[in-house]
Protein backbone atom coordinates (compact mmCIF):
# COMPACT_ATOMS: atom_id res chain seq x y z
CA UNK A 1 0.00 0.00 0.00
CA UNK A 2 0.85 3.32 -1.13
CA UNK A 3 2.01 6.07 1.71
CA UNK A 4 -0.96 8.08 2.58
CA UNK A 5 0.99 11.52 1.32
CA UNK A 6 2.36 9.72 -2.13
CA UNK A 7 0.16 11.34 -4.99
CA UNK A 8 -1.35 7.75 -7.03
CA UNK A 9 -1.85 7.96 -10.69
CA UNK A 10 -3.22 4.92 -12.47
CA UNK A 11 -2.48 4.02 -16.28
CA UNK A 12 -5.99 3.90 -17.82
CA UNK A 13 -5.42 1.95 -21.39
CA UNK A 14 -9.26 1.77 -21.90
CA UNK A 15 -9.45 -2.02 -21.97
CA UNK A 16 -10.42 -4.86 -19.53
CA UNK A 17 -7.63 -5.51 -17.11
CA UNK A 18 -6.75 -1.32 -15.82
CA UNK A 19 -10.78 -0.86 -15.67
CA UNK A 20 -10.97 -3.80 -13.51
CA UNK A 21 -8.11 -2.13 -11.64
CA UNK A 22 -9.36 1.05 -10.98
CA UNK A 23 -12.80 -0.04 -10.50
CA UNK A 24 -11.66 -2.26 -7.27
CA UNK A 25 -8.89 0.16 -6.37
CA UNK A 26 -11.71 2.88 -5.63
CA UNK A 27 -13.71 0.42 -4.33
CA UNK A 28 -11.56 -0.22 -1.41
CA UNK A 29 -11.75 3.15 -0.83
CA UNK A 30 -8.18 4.26 -1.51
CA UNK A 31 -5.97 6.97 -2.68
CA UNK A 32 -6.67 8.04 -6.60
CA UNK A 33 -5.42 11.44 -7.55
CA UNK A 34 -5.41 10.90 -11.42
CA UNK A 35 -6.34 8.45 -14.14
CA UNK A 36 -4.25 9.17 -17.29
CA UNK A 37 -5.30 7.44 -20.66
CA UNK A 38 -2.69 7.58 -23.70
CA UNK A 39 -4.56 8.29 -26.78
CA UNK A 40 -2.46 6.89 -29.83
CA UNK A 41 -4.92 8.83 -31.99
CA UNK A 42 -5.41 5.66 -34.01
CA UNK A 43 -7.29 2.58 -31.08
CA UNK A 44 -10.06 0.49 -32.08
CA UNK A 45 -13.81 2.41 -32.70
CA UNK A 46 -14.80 0.19 -29.88
CA UNK A 47 -12.36 1.44 -27.76
CA UNK A 48 -13.06 5.22 -28.59
CA UNK A 49 -16.69 4.63 -28.16
CA UNK A 50 -15.73 2.60 -24.64
CA UNK A 51 -14.13 6.13 -23.58
CA UNK A 52 -17.15 7.98 -22.29
CA UNK A 53 -19.21 5.34 -20.84
CA UNK A 54 -15.90 4.94 -18.27
CA UNK A 55 -15.46 8.49 -17.87
CA UNK A 56 -18.40 9.36 -16.43
CA UNK A 57 -18.43 6.54 -14.31
CA UNK A 58 -15.00 8.20 -12.81
CA UNK A 59 -16.81 11.43 -13.24
CA UNK A 60 -19.74 10.15 -10.60
CA UNK A 61 -17.07 9.45 -8.66
CA UNK A 62 -15.06 12.37 -8.37
CA UNK A 63 -11.88 10.73 -10.06
CA UNK A 64 -9.66 13.00 -11.71
CA UNK A 65 -9.18 11.53 -15.59
CA UNK A 66 -7.30 12.97 -18.56
CA UNK A 67 -6.30 12.47 -22.01
CA UNK A 68 -2.97 12.50 -23.03
CA UNK A 69 -1.24 12.65 -26.39
CA UNK A 70 2.39 12.73 -27.95
CA UNK A 71 3.42 15.66 -29.57
CA UNK A 72 5.59 15.81 -32.37
CA UNK A 73 7.50 19.00 -32.66
CA UNK A 74 9.80 18.67 -35.54
CA UNK A 75 8.59 17.75 -38.69
CA UNK A 76 11.72 18.21 -41.46
CA UNK A 77 10.23 18.66 -44.59
CA UNK A 78 6.97 16.47 -43.88
CA UNK A 79 3.54 17.39 -43.78
CA UNK A 80 2.46 17.45 -39.77
CA UNK A 81 1.38 14.10 -38.52
CA UNK A 82 -0.17 13.82 -34.95
CA UNK A 83 -1.25 9.94 -34.36
CA UNK A 84 0.55 7.00 -34.72
CA UNK A 85 -1.38 6.13 -37.51
CA UNK A 86 0.17 9.07 -39.54
CA UNK A 87 3.43 9.12 -38.01
CA UNK A 88 3.72 5.75 -40.03
CA UNK A 89 2.49 6.92 -43.55
CA UNK A 90 4.52 9.79 -43.26
CA UNK A 91 7.88 8.16 -42.67
CA UNK A 92 6.77 5.01 -44.73
CA UNK A 93 7.46 2.08 -41.85
CA UNK A 94 5.25 -0.07 -39.77
CA UNK A 95 4.58 0.34 -36.07
CA UNK A 96 8.16 -0.43 -33.93
CA UNK A 97 6.08 -3.69 -32.92
CA UNK A 98 6.01 -5.17 -36.20
CA UNK A 99 9.79 -5.00 -36.34
CA UNK A 100 10.01 -7.31 -33.06
CA UNK A 101 10.63 -3.60 -30.51
CA UNK A 102 8.69 -2.06 -28.07
CA UNK A 103 9.41 1.81 -28.53
CA UNK A 104 6.14 2.08 -29.95
CA UNK A 105 4.65 1.61 -26.49
CA UNK A 106 6.95 3.82 -24.88
CA UNK A 107 6.53 6.75 -27.21
CA UNK A 108 2.81 6.55 -27.60
CA UNK A 109 1.87 5.97 -24.41
CA UNK A 110 4.78 6.19 -21.43
CA UNK A 111 6.32 9.12 -22.91
CA UNK A 112 2.76 11.12 -22.97
CA UNK A 113 2.00 10.10 -19.21
CA UNK A 114 5.30 11.49 -17.91
CA UNK A 115 5.19 14.52 -19.44
CA UNK A 116 2.09 14.90 -18.16
CA UNK A 117 2.91 13.97 -14.48
CA UNK A 118 6.25 16.08 -15.04
CA UNK A 119 3.87 19.45 -14.91
CA UNK A 120 2.02 18.47 -12.34
CA UNK A 121 1.99 19.97 -8.57
CA UNK A 122 1.42 16.95 -6.32
CA UNK A 123 3.87 15.14 -8.19
CA UNK A 124 6.56 17.71 -7.76
CA UNK A 125 5.46 18.60 -4.67
CA UNK A 126 6.66 15.19 -3.25
CA UNK A 127 9.70 15.15 -5.68
CA UNK A 128 10.95 18.00 -3.64
CA UNK A 129 10.92 15.92 -0.70
CA UNK A 130 12.56 13.32 -1.93
CA UNK A 131 9.32 11.16 -2.25
CA UNK A 132 7.86 9.43 -5.65
CA UNK A 133 4.41 9.21 -7.22
CA UNK A 134 2.78 5.69 -6.92
CA UNK A 135 1.57 4.67 -10.82
CA UNK A 136 -0.87 2.08 -11.16
CA UNK A 137 -0.36 -0.65 -13.72
CA UNK A 138 -2.98 -2.96 -15.13
CA UNK A 139 -1.00 -5.95 -15.11
CA UNK A 140 -3.40 -9.56 -14.58
CA UNK A 141 -2.11 -12.84 -13.03
CA UNK A 142 -2.07 -14.36 -16.59
CA UNK A 143 1.17 -15.60 -17.32
CA UNK A 144 1.58 -13.13 -20.75
CA UNK A 145 1.48 -10.72 -18.06
CA UNK A 146 3.70 -12.36 -15.43
CA UNK A 147 5.87 -12.41 -18.40
CA UNK A 148 5.97 -8.79 -18.86
CA UNK A 149 6.16 -8.28 -15.25
CA UNK A 150 9.38 -10.08 -15.14
CA UNK A 151 11.18 -8.15 -17.79
CA UNK A 152 10.10 -4.98 -15.55
CA UNK A 153 10.71 -6.58 -12.19
CA UNK A 154 14.15 -5.16 -10.53
CA UNK A 155 13.74 -1.68 -12.49
CA UNK A 156 14.35 1.16 -10.12
CA UNK A 157 12.48 4.54 -10.94
CA UNK A 158 13.90 7.80 -9.10
CA UNK A 159 9.94 9.26 -9.52
CA UNK A 160 8.02 6.40 -9.20
CA UNK A 161 7.13 3.47 -7.28
CA UNK A 162 4.67 0.97 -9.73
CA UNK A 163 2.35 -1.26 -8.05
CA UNK A 164 0.62 -4.19 -10.45
CA UNK A 165 -2.87 -5.11 -7.67
CA UNK A 166 -4.24 -7.27 -9.86
CA UNK A 167 -1.24 -9.53 -10.19
CA UNK A 168 0.53 -9.25 -6.94
CA UNK A 169 -2.16 -8.61 -4.30
CA UNK A 170 -5.56 -10.07 -5.97
CA UNK A 171 -4.02 -12.28 -8.51
CA UNK A 172 -6.84 -11.71 -10.87
CA UNK A 173 -6.51 -12.88 -14.00
CA UNK A 174 -8.55 -11.66 -17.25
CA UNK A 175 -11.61 -13.57 -16.16
CA UNK A 176 -12.26 -12.32 -12.96
CA UNK A 177 -11.89 -8.80 -14.00
CA UNK A 178 -14.27 -9.57 -16.75
CA UNK A 179 -16.34 -10.39 -13.46
CA UNK A 180 -15.52 -7.72 -11.31
CA UNK A 181 -16.85 -5.06 -14.89
CA UNK A 182 -19.71 -6.85 -14.97
CA UNK A 183 -20.52 -6.90 -11.43
CA UNK A 184 -20.28 -2.67 -10.89
CA UNK A 185 -22.53 -2.82 -13.61
CA UNK A 186 -20.79 -1.74 -17.01
CA UNK A 187 -20.11 -3.00 -20.62
CA UNK A 188 -16.68 -4.73 -20.81
CA UNK A 189 -14.73 -3.22 -23.01
CA UNK A 190 -13.03 -4.59 -25.80
CA UNK A 191 -9.39 -5.67 -25.78
CA UNK A 192 -7.27 -2.50 -26.29
CA UNK A 193 -4.73 -1.83 -28.80
CA UNK A 194 -4.21 0.52 -32.10
CA UNK A 195 -5.73 -0.81 -35.19
CA UNK A 196 -2.30 -1.29 -36.54
CA UNK A 197 -1.14 -3.17 -33.67
CA UNK A 198 1.10 -6.27 -34.85
CA UNK A 199 -0.40 -8.18 -31.41
CA UNK A 200 -4.04 -7.94 -32.69
CA UNK A 201 -5.23 -11.12 -33.27
CA UNK A 202 -7.05 -12.63 -36.78
CA UNK A 203 -10.54 -12.42 -34.66
CA UNK A 204 -9.97 -8.72 -33.64
CA UNK A 205 -8.69 -7.42 -37.19
CA UNK A 206 -11.81 -9.69 -38.74
CA UNK A 207 -14.11 -7.56 -36.36
CA UNK A 208 -12.98 -4.07 -37.33
CA UNK A 209 -15.14 -1.89 -39.67
CA UNK A 210 -14.06 -1.43 -43.35
CA UNK A 211 -12.57 2.05 -43.32
CA UNK A 212 -10.37 0.76 -40.67
CA UNK A 213 -9.26 -2.00 -42.54
CA UNK A 214 -9.25 -0.14 -45.70
CA UNK A 215 -6.19 2.30 -42.89
CA UNK A 216 -4.44 -1.38 -42.95
CA UNK A 217 -3.89 -2.15 -46.42
CA UNK A 218 -2.85 1.68 -46.80
CA UNK A 219 0.25 1.38 -44.09
CA UNK A 220 1.46 -2.26 -45.26
CA UNK A 221 1.36 -1.16 -49.25
CA UNK A 222 3.01 2.68 -48.11
CA UNK A 223 5.75 0.83 -46.14
CA UNK A 224 6.15 -2.03 -48.57
CA UNK A 225 9.23 -0.80 -50.89
CA UNK A 226 10.90 -0.23 -47.35
CA UNK A 227 10.54 -3.83 -45.75
CA UNK A 228 12.77 -6.65 -46.15
CA UNK A 229 12.49 -9.18 -43.14
CA UNK A 230 9.15 -8.29 -42.53
CA UNK A 231 5.86 -9.79 -44.52
CA UNK A 232 3.92 -6.88 -42.60
CA UNK A 233 2.11 -5.60 -39.68
CA UNK A 234 2.55 -9.08 -37.91
CA UNK A 235 5.70 -9.46 -39.20
CA UNK A 236 5.89 -13.17 -40.00
CA UNK A 237 3.65 -15.88 -41.11
CA UNK A 238 2.44 -18.62 -38.74
CA UNK A 239 0.20 -21.96 -39.16
CA UNK A 240 -2.69 -19.71 -38.84
CA UNK A 241 -2.39 -16.54 -40.31
CA UNK A 242 0.19 -14.94 -43.33
CA UNK A 243 2.32 -11.95 -41.53
CA UNK A 244 0.35 -9.79 -43.75
CA UNK A 245 -2.65 -8.36 -42.22
CA UNK A 246 -3.36 -7.34 -46.25
CA UNK A 247 -3.54 -10.91 -47.15
CA UNK A 248 -5.33 -12.05 -44.26
CA UNK A 249 -8.19 -8.97 -45.50
CA UNK A 250 -7.59 -10.38 -49.07
CA UNK A 251 -7.91 -14.23 -47.74
CA UNK A 252 -10.85 -13.83 -45.58
CA UNK A 253 -12.95 -11.70 -48.29
CA UNK A 254 -13.36 -8.30 -45.44
CA UNK A 255 -13.04 -6.14 -48.46
CA UNK A 256 -13.47 -6.58 -52.40
CA UNK A 257 -10.29 -7.35 -54.04
CA UNK A 258 -10.67 -4.97 -56.51
CA UNK A 259 -10.82 -2.28 -53.64
CA UNK A 260 -7.53 -3.78 -52.39
CA UNK A 261 -5.99 -3.46 -55.93
CA UNK A 262 -7.28 0.22 -56.08
CA UNK A 263 -5.72 1.16 -52.57
CA UNK A 264 -2.36 -0.37 -52.48
CA UNK A 265 -1.55 0.78 -56.62
CA UNK A 266 -2.60 4.03 -55.98
CA UNK A 267 -2.87 5.67 -52.92
CA UNK A 268 1.09 5.36 -51.97
CA UNK A 269 1.70 7.12 -55.50
CA UNK A 270 -0.71 9.76 -54.29
CA UNK A 271 0.46 10.44 -50.88
CA UNK A 272 3.92 10.53 -52.29
CA UNK A 273 2.63 13.50 -54.60
CA UNK A 274 0.85 15.06 -51.24
CA UNK A 275 4.26 14.90 -49.42
CA UNK A 276 5.71 16.29 -52.28
CA UNK A 277 3.63 19.15 -52.31
CA UNK A 278 3.46 19.93 -48.65
CA UNK A 279 7.47 20.12 -48.91
CA UNK A 280 7.51 23.62 -50.62
CA UNK A 281 4.93 25.31 -48.48
CA UNK A 282 5.76 26.64 -44.79
CA UNK A 283 5.58 24.51 -42.21
CA UNK A 284 3.22 26.73 -40.60
CA UNK A 285 1.11 26.59 -43.07
CA UNK A 286 1.35 23.08 -44.58
CA UNK A 287 -1.65 20.82 -44.37
CA UNK A 288 -1.34 17.98 -42.07
CA UNK A 289 -1.06 14.39 -43.17
CA UNK A 290 -4.91 13.98 -41.62
CA UNK A 291 -6.09 15.94 -44.63
CA UNK A 292 -4.79 13.53 -46.11
CA UNK A 293 -6.01 10.59 -44.78
CA UNK A 294 -9.97 12.44 -44.30
CA UNK A 295 -9.50 12.44 -48.40
CA UNK A 296 -8.52 8.95 -48.18
CA UNK A 297 -11.52 7.81 -46.28
CA UNK A 298 -13.63 9.43 -48.59
CA UNK A 299 -13.20 7.28 -51.57
CA UNK A 300 -10.58 4.87 -52.28
CA UNK A 301 -10.83 4.01 -55.98
CA UNK A 302 -10.41 8.04 -56.78
CA UNK A 303 -6.96 7.46 -55.84
CA UNK A 304 -6.36 4.83 -58.20
CA UNK A 305 -8.06 6.93 -61.08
Amino acid sequence: MPSANHPVVAAWGMGVNSTAMIIEWVARGRRLDAVLTADTGAEKPQSYAYLPIFEKWMDDRGISHHIVRYEPKKFKHWPPYFTILENCLTNSTLPSASFGRKSCSVKWKIQPQDLWVSKWQLANNIWQVGGKVVKLIGYDASPADSRRYANREGIVDARYDYLYPLLHEWHWDRDACIRRIEAEGLPVPPKSSCVICAHMRSEEVAQLPRWVLRLIVLVEARAAPRLRNVEGLWRRATKARPGSMTMFIRQRGLLDPDEIDAIVAGAPVDLIDFQRVAAAIPVERRPHMREWIDRFNEGVDKLAA
